[in-house]
C-alpha cells in the first residue's frame, strides 16, 4: 500500500491526516487541537482549539487546575486530621489512605501506626493525591503546572486525565514492587512522571524535536534526584513513566490512523482497558507479596 503524502508538500510521507477532512499532513502542517490534528485551513475555521501546543498557548488547562485543587485540598485535610501544625503524616487521612503493600493485600502492619486486614483498594488511587510535606506538594504540583499547560491543550482534557489516572495506578504498581510492603508510600510524582513521558511520546510524534530535547533534559535530572536522594519512591516514579508512556502510545496510535471520524471514545476506551490492567496488576503484586 503506497504511503500518502502531504498535500501541502509532495516530497513528504505522512501516515497523519486532518482530523476534519481527511488531508494527509506533515509535521510542518499540523495544527494539535483536542480533536486530532487539524491542517492549517481547517484549524483557521476553528481558531477557538488552534492553540499552540507546546508552545505556550493561551487555552486554559481546566483539568489541569482542577487536578492541583484536588492535591491542595488532600494536603489540608492531612493537615486538619493530623495531631497539630503542618504534620500532613500523622492524621487519619494520611492513615487511611496512604499506599502500604499490607494494607491493599491481605493484610499487615503499616507505617509501624496500624494493622490492616487487607483489601483496602482504595489506597492505590488515593495515594496519589496525598503528600507529605508542603515542598513535596509544591514541587509536584508545580510539575503538574507546566506539563498540564503543555500536555492538556494538545490532546483534550479527557484524554490528558485518562493519562494522568493511568500513570498514577502505574506509578502504584511500582511502588509496591519496590517497596516494602509494610512501608507507606504518597504522592502525585508517578502520575507528574507520567506526564513527563507522555509529552515527549507525542511531541517526537508531531515532530516538536526542541520540546523533545527540553524535556528529555529535565526528566534525566528528575531521574538523578530520583535515584541519589534517600526515601524517595524509585517504584513510583518508574511505573509512572511507564503508563504515561503507555497511554501516550495508544494516543498516537490513534493519530496515526485518524480519519474523517471521531476516535475519541475507542481512545478513552483502551486508556480505561488499561488503567483497569494497572489497577489489577497493583492488587495483585500487595496480595501475592513480590518486592524486587
Amino acid at each position: 500500500m503506497p504511503t500518502e503524502t502531504c498535500y501541502r508538500h509532495p516530497d513528504r510521507e505522512t501516515g497523519v491526516a486532518c482530523s476534519r477532512c481527511g488531508r494527509p499532513i506533515c509535521p510542518d502542517c499540523m495544527t494539535p487541537t483536542s480533536v486530532g490534528m487539524r491542517c492549517p485551513e481547517c484549524a483557521r475555521d476553528r481558531t477557538e482549539v488552534k492553540a499552540p501546543a507546546f508552545a505556550g498557548g493561551a487555552t486554559v488547562a481546566r483539568a489541569t487546575m482542577v487536578l492541583i485543587g484536588l492535591n491542595v485540598a488532600a494536603f489540608l485535610l492531612q493537615i486538619l486530621s493530623g495531631s497539630g501544625g503542618f504534620n500532613a503524616t500523622s492524621g487519619s487521612v494520611f492513615v487511611d489512605g496512604a499506599l502500604c503493600g499490607n494494607a491493599v493485600g491481605d493484610g499487615g502492619i503499616c507505617g509501624g501506626l496500624i494493622e490492616t486486614a487487607g483489601g483496602e483498594w482504595w489506597r492505590i488511587l488515593t495515594s496519589g493525591f496525598l503528600h507529605g510535606t508542603i515542598i513535596h506538594l509544591a514541587l509536584n504540583m508545580f510539575a503538574l503546572y507546566v506539563l498540564g499547560q503543555v500536555l492538556e491543550p494538545a490532546i483534550g482534557t479527557a484524554r490528558f486525565v485518562a493519562v494522568y489516572l493511568v500513570a498514577l495506578i502505574a506509578g502504584s504498581v511500582g511502588a509496591l514492587l519496590l517497596s516494602n510492603p509494610a512501608q507507606f508510600t504518597i504522592g502525585a510524582s508517578g502520575a507528574v512522571y507520567g506526564l513527563f513521558l507522555a509529552t515527549i511520546v507525542i511531541a517526537r510524534q508531531r515532530g516538536m524535536n526542541q520540546v523533545v530535547t527540553q524535556l528529555g533534559f529535565w526528566l534525566v535530572l528528575n531521574l538523578v534526584f530520583t535515584f541519589s536522594v534517600p526515601n524517595i519512591s524509585i517504584g513510583g516514579h518508574l511505573g509512572g513513566m511507564v503508563g504515561g508512556a503507555l497511554g501516550a502510545l495508544l494516543v498516537v496510535a490513534a493519530e496515526r490512523r485518524i480519519s474523517r471520524r471521531e476516535t475519541l471514545p475507542a481512545e478513552l476506551g483502551l486508556l480505561a482497558g488499561l488503567g483497569v490492567v494497572c489497577f489489577v496488576a497493583a492488587v495483585v503484586v500487595a496480595t501475592s507479596g513480590v518486592v524486587i
